[in-house]
């Protein structure tokens, strides 16, 4: 199969050969191996100590709260899910208010907000980069229908998010800021208000399951300890509504190993941006986020495409044995799940939905496997324009 019209920036390569192609899947841990793991382990059964905040969570904690420009409080927890839900319920915010998010969202944000009670208000975003935005939740909040006592910013697929400007909207409005940066490892180094990063395997720096939530508060960090731990402080007796969601010592025994190698797998991560953005450039149709593979990193690669072209892109590159993934869907609003929420007009996130779409990316993507994804999206967009010219936009 030769390439259609555009030049391909790597040369020599053997073209796709949809046959007997071998499937590129959408994304690929970068977890630890077991040898880096192994000496954590040891600890543990030298200790004996398995869960409970033992040393090696604790050691995690600290590790990562070394990653952060103001003294910050780090909290481990089981999962990011449970990680929102708890700090939201640390805030002591009234059961039933709404609590404003993004429709344009994994749907764990909006299930978080379920769990702790509140009622999820689902409102649009800004167009450039699809964030939710201090500018953008004032110009609607008096469109509530009810008293908002909270927000859930989103770092978008881990693109970095301005965690000052949130906190000067908390101050102005009065309104508890939680920001969702679940694949914003890389990226965020600052908690004036509480920032939840997930730490699951798909993420860049996972543990399997698990997550963290940073705060500069240590009363805040305090009390969402107790939540995770059935609401014990300084002794046994429960003195509030809790669960139990603590990360256990064998997590954080990942965590610190994938610490270990934290330094070498984001080089990895930035090495293979480096060669999408270069592959990509000869597509000036479709678009990379702002930023991404340059300042900051992520584990996914998402791409924001024509009008119109999403679907024909993604069944030719799905003929192509190349995995795709929608990885937000159509937008929380338009899940089952959510049906009857409260929303604002989401043009913008319809939008997205319409365009965005999941490559494969992950740290050890080959440069043939770039090439196939770059010529089967040029040849989807050449056939899109032939069959429908004028249509894109």
């Amino acid at each position: 199969m030769e390439i259609a019209s555009r030049e391909t920036p790597f040369q020599n390569v053997q073209s796709f050969d949809t046959e007997f192609a071998e499937k590129i899947p959408v994304s690929k841990p970068a977890m630890p191996r077991a040898a880096d793991v192994l000496p954590y382990l040891e600890q543990i059964d030298e200790s004996g100590w398995y869960s409970n905040f033992g040393p090696l969570v604790r050691a995690f904690e600290s590790r990562l709260a070394e990653r952060f420009r103001s003294p910050t409080e780090v909290v481990t927890i089981a999962n990011g899910t449970i990680a929102l839900a708890l700090v939201l319920q640390a805030l002591g915010l009234p059961k039933g208010a709404l609590c404003a998010a993004p429709s344009w969202t994994f749907v764990a944000t909006a299930h978080a907000i379920r769990l702790a009670g509140l009622t999820p208000w689902f409102v649009d975003v800004e167009p450039m980069h699809g964030a939710l935005t201090p500018d953008v939740l004032l110009a609607c909040l008096d469109e509530a229908p009810g008293p908002v006592v909270g927000v859930i910013p989103v770092a978008v697929m881990g693109q970095p998010i301005e965690a000052e400007a949130w906190r000067a909207f908390e101050l102005q409005t009065g309104i508890k800021v939680v920001i969702d940066a679940a694949a914003g490892f890389d990226a965020v180094d600052q908690a004036p208000v509480p920032v939840m990063v997930s730490l699951h395997a798909t993420k860049a720096l996972g543990v399997g399951e698990g997550a963290f939530v940073a705060t500069e508060d240590p009363e805040l960090a305090r009390n969402l300890r107790s939540i995770t731990n059935f609401g014990f402080q300084v002794d046994r007796t429960s003195h509030q509504e809790a669960t139990n969601a603590k990360l256990s010592e064998y997590g954080a025994a990942v965590g610190l190993a994938a610490l270990d190698k934290w330094a070498t797998t984001r080089l990895r991560y930035f090495m293979a941006a480096k060669l999408m953005r270069i592959a990509f450039s000869n597509l000036p149709d479709v678009k990379l986020q702002g930023g991404w593979g340059v300042d900051w990193i992520s584990s996914t690669c998402i791409i924001r495409l024509p009008k119109g072209t999403l679907e024909v892109i993604e069944a030719d590159l799905a003929a192509r044995h190349i995995d795709t993934r929608r990885w937000w869907g159509s937008g929380c609003h338009r899940a089952p799940a959510f049906a009857g929420a409260p929303t604002t007009n989401l043009t913008v996130t319809e939008d997205l939905a319409d365009s965005i779409l999941g490559i494969p990316f992950f740290a050890d993507i080959g440069r043939d496997q770039i090439n196939s994804i770059v010529e089967a999206l040029d040849v989807a967009l050449k056939r899109f324009d032939q069959a429908s010219p004028g249509a894109k936009q």
